[in-house]
């Protein structure tokens, strides 16, 4: 695998040049033509893609509106209600509702389904597209009934990827789907380009999965494709059956890029050909002369199997070279686990599971969107077959993708097979993937076909003593690990010959259950709220000035929205701001909320026009601090709510709960070094958070305040850095924060406390 230090030209879709001196003459002597760097870059996919759906008018300022949205139930109630209170009528693209991620609805009582048929009122007041639990995971159910070629897609999943089949699809928080329901736009500046240039054919023993990591080992930590598109050519596609290719491409959200994008051929054809949606396919491939701003370079020949240890994607190992050194590797993830947790009571011990040499674990999944696929489990069946995973520790579950997997799967015999080895057979759940599914027994690890291995991903609670931990890898791999009773094994080491069986996708298992609501909205109909399901809490605009105490602290080079809002048991309650706030850094910093809740005490005392510093007594020393070292200090409109400094935050999930308990719980701020994601960035702005940047050592601690005159004017004159002061005890420093750049609608956002309020306003 090579990254390209330059920008590179690509030449008929297989010749590189790389952007040097020599670039224009050596392009030149191949066309005879003289070229343009701005309208090579014209000649990718995600271009043309890009502007064919931009409103502005300016190409390299972009207002998309998107083909269709998906969400799914432990996303979709809080992006209604939030629209609801901004004024919908009804949904104005295709909107497909699924019940994936809270499918068992085994916690909070009735609240989890109460969710559901909320969402089936809603598809039929609203004209959505209903898809009940375990019909199919989000993604599936998009890439079988809602992708097109050079269509363009918004889910409130960061996972929502259909590159693979020409449709460009992003993931982002509920605020901006709430924007595309309310006839609103996108708004992004053009994204650059980076080209995956795929050559080479994998191993029969080496799947999607194994190539994915090793893009997102070699691509996350240096941030290569960070916010671009990354865009898959080269002759080794061709190689690749489609389900295959949306292996790897759902794996892209892991990379931190925006979105991804491939070219089409005949295998994409038949693809949609299989699927009975042959005019969704076109086509799709750069000009003749594109551009692109970076380049890697994959010889998937040379892939091995791999493995991504705790606790993130991109720790990569082959396998093979984890276990020609377990006792060094498993050492050093333990120590970096271990610092990461940043908990002396729970330790990740992965050292005392070698027996006689090898590496034990007690679980394998293969599930969700990026393991559930048909093909991966077909290649599972080919290596089970005819074997016993044992009575002992080692359990294995696979789950299908979608229910028309599962019935091909059933037709074709690779379900008995599989449950006659002693695995289990699941419905369509994405739990697995978040921490709601399959949870280990303390102290385990767990092998998954599935998306992540952020802490808690496993479903283990560190607060409660319990820790488990999750590598991902591959199905084949899985399998042959299951053949081995547990002993890792990579699937280049077991004999088996893939089957490959066509598949038959019948849609009428969707035809007879799911509900297709587009275009026949009935407003009469009345929607069906839970007694969890509540209404956001009311939210008020930005002050003049801000007097923020900084409540959680956090060091780590990169901190996870897992790590923000738990995922797992939580989603129940992501109907309830308020009782969701409750879990926020729950297994981070869990003295954060009640922390925030002393500091939002004066912010309410405030509000209903009485002395902030009666509600909380040491405000009383912050503002005479303040009134003897800052001129023109003032109470006066100055709004009082809680921060956090992170250094990196936001890798993960697209969930807007990330940003939207901070608020709830009074945040009126995030300071950081960087943002992890554009979209926890977006999802700050949109409930109103002032997404604060500083580049130095911070000049505040845990418990310190931090004042910041005349925001409200920084904001609406777009001023890119301002004035701060810390207090601490009777001190005041003074330094410099800076705000980042904001379009027009970010800042009224901000200004008017949150999205809700901008639209009714």
């Amino acid at each position: 695998m090579k990254l390209y230090d330059t920008g590179v030209y690509l030449l008929n879709g297989s010749k590189i040049v790389e952007d040097n001196a020599e670039a224009v003459s050596r392009i030149k002597a191949e066309t005879g033509r003289d070229i343009q760097k701005d309208d090579a870059a014209k000649n990718t996919m995600a271009y043309s893609i890009l502007t064919g759906h931009n409103t502005s008018g300016n190409n390299s300022k972009l207002k998309i509106k998107f083909d269709a949205m998906a969400s799914h139930d432990i996303t979709y109630v809080g992006i209604v209600q939030t629209a609801r209170a901004s004024g919908l009528e009804k949904f104005p693209i295709p909107y497909v509702l699924t019940n994936c991620h809270n499918s068992l609805c085994a916690v909070g009582g009735t609240i989890n389904e109460d969710d559901h048929l909320f969402g089936l009122s809603c598809a039929q007041k609203y004209g959505g597209i209903y898809v009940p639990a375990h019909q199919a995971v989000i993604h599936q159910y998009m890439r079988e009934m809602m992708s097109g070629v050079g269509k363009m897609i918004l889910g409130s999943d960061s996972h929502t990827r259909y590159g693979a089949l020409g449709t460009m699809a992003m993931g982002e928080g509920g605020p901006e789907l709430v924007k595309q329901l309310l006839n609103k736009t996108y708004d992004i500046d053009m994204p650059e380009v980076v080209a995956v240039y795929l050559t080479g054919k994998p191993a029969p023993y080496v799947g999607p999965q194994d190539i994915a990591l090793a893009i997102i080992g070699a691509v996350f930590k240096n941030g290569y494709v960070k916010n671009k598109v990354m865009e898959f050519v080269g002759d080794g596609i061709a190689n690749l059956s489609a389900d295959y290719r949306n292996g790897i491409d759902v794996m892209t959200t892991e990379t931190t890029c925006l979105s991804s994008v491939w070219i089409t051929d005949e295998n994409v054809k038949q693809w949609y050909d299989t699927h009975g949606r042959s005019e969704d396919f076109k086509y799709q491939a750069p000009g003749d002369l594109a551009y692109y701003n970076g380049m890697i370079y994959v010889d998937m020949s040379q892939i091995k199997p791999m493995i991504a240890m705790p606790m993130h994607p991109s720790n990569v190992f082959t396998i093979d070279e984890l276990n020609a050194n377990l006792k060094d590797i498993l050492g050093e993830i333990e120590e970096n686990c271990n610092r990461q947790l940043d908990n002396d009571t729970v330790r990740v011990s992965l050292r005392d599971k070698v027996v006689n040499g090898r590496l034990m674990v007690e679980q394998g999944v293969i599930a969700g969107c990026a393991g559930g696929t048909y093909e991966n489990i077909c290649a599972a069946r080919d290596i089970i077959k005819g074997n016993s995973i044992g009575s002992g520790e080692f359990a294995l579950s696979v789950y299908p993708s979608s229910q028309p997997v599962f019935l091909g799967l059933v037709n074709n015999g690779a379900i008995a097979d599989i449950m006659v080895s002693g695995a289990t057979v699941r419905s369509a759940f994405c739990g697995p993937c978040f921490g709601a599914g399959d949870v280990p027994a303390n102290n385990c690890l767990s092998i998954r076909h599935s998306t992540r291995n952020f802490p808690n991903r496993e479903g283990s609670k560190i607060t409660n003593g319990q820790i488990a931990s999750v590598a991902l890898m591959d199905a084949r791999s899985i399998a042959a690990t299951a053949v081995n009773r547990g002993v890792l094994t990579s699937a280049e080491n077991i004999d088996f010959e893939l089957t490959s069986p066509k598949y038959l996708f019948d849609r009428t298992v969707y035809q007879n259950r799911c509900y297709f609501g587009f275009g026949k909205a009935d407003t009469s109909a009345e929607l069906r709220f839970g007694p969890n399901i509540t209404d956001w809490p009311e939210m008020c605009a930005l002050t003049d000035n801000l007097l923020l105490k900084v409540v959680s602290y956090i060091t780590d080079p990169v901190t996870t929205t897992d790590e923000l809002i738990p995922s797992g048991e939580t989603s129940s309650y992501r109907s309830n701001p308020l009782k969701l706030a409750e879990f926020a850094l729950s297994r981070k910093d869990p003295a954060y909320v009640g922390r925030a809740k002393e500091v939002q005490k004066a912010e309410t005392a405030r509000q209903n026009g009485e002395d902030p510093a009666e509600a909380l007594y040491e405000l009383k020393e912050v503002y005479a601090a303040l009134k003897s070292a800052v001129a023109g200090f003032s109470e006066e409109n100055t709004g009082i709510g809680s921060t956090i400094f992170a250094v990196k935050p936001g890798d993960g999930s697209a969930r807007e709960q990330a940003a939207s308990c901070q608020k709830v719980l009074g945040g009126w701020a995030n300071i950081a070094n960087e943002y992890a994601t554009k979209r926890y960035r977006s999802n700050l702005i949109n409930w109103g958070m002032v997404p604060f940047i500083i580049d130095d050592k911070t000049p505040f601690e845990n418990g310190d305040y931090i004042y910041v005159p005349d925001i409200r004017k920084a904001v609406q004159d777009g001023a890119f850095q301002m004035k701060a002061y810390t207090v601490k005890g009777s001190g005041v420093i003074e330094f410099t924060i800076k705000l980042g750049a904001l379009t027009d609608d970010e800042k009224k956002i901000i200004l008017d406390g949150c999205l809700i309020n901008f639209y009714r306003s």
